[in-house]
């Protein structure tokens, strides 16, 4: 039986690597919904939206919040570049709340735009849903 192939990732911030590893199958978000990578998928590159990483490694799920930026899969090497990333078992119940208080204070804002509003809602409720599956 010939050996499963492994995805090779990286998820990087402007300060530093946030995590390096290889994975049987990774979920990405999108901009405009969510992505699913398997070993040997053809080239792409795309815009990553706000919402989780999800990565599968021998039945194992691994969580990160990913807040935008760009990724690319070329052969099985996947890059996420992304301003803010955070592994799921280090959000903390502050990180959630400041979230909810911005998305809160946006809302309120009568001049924010639609877009601006509904990223704040977006991070919030990602940051939320990644730290109750902990």
């Amino acid at each position: 039986m010939a050996k499963q192939k492994d995805l090779k990732f990286v998820v990087v911030t402007p300060e530093k690597k946030v995590v390096e590893d290889a994975a049987d199958s990774i979920v990405i978000p999108m901009h405009d919904g969510e992505l699913g990578i398997l070993p040997d998928r053809a080239p792409l590159m795309c815009a990553l939206g706000v919402g989780q990483m999800r990565y599968s490694k021998a039945g194992k799920t691994s969580r990160l919040y990913i807040d935008g930026g760009f990724a690319q899969v070329h052969g099985n090497n996947v890059t996420l570049l992304t301003e803010h990333a955070v592994p799921a078992n280090e959000i903390t119940n502050e990180m959630v709340s400041e979230a909810e208080k911005r998305a809160a204070d946006e809302a309120a804002h009568r001049g924010a735009a639609a877009e601006s509003r509904e990223q704040a809602r977006r991070r919030a409720s990602a940051l939320r849903d990644l730290q109750s599956s902990k």
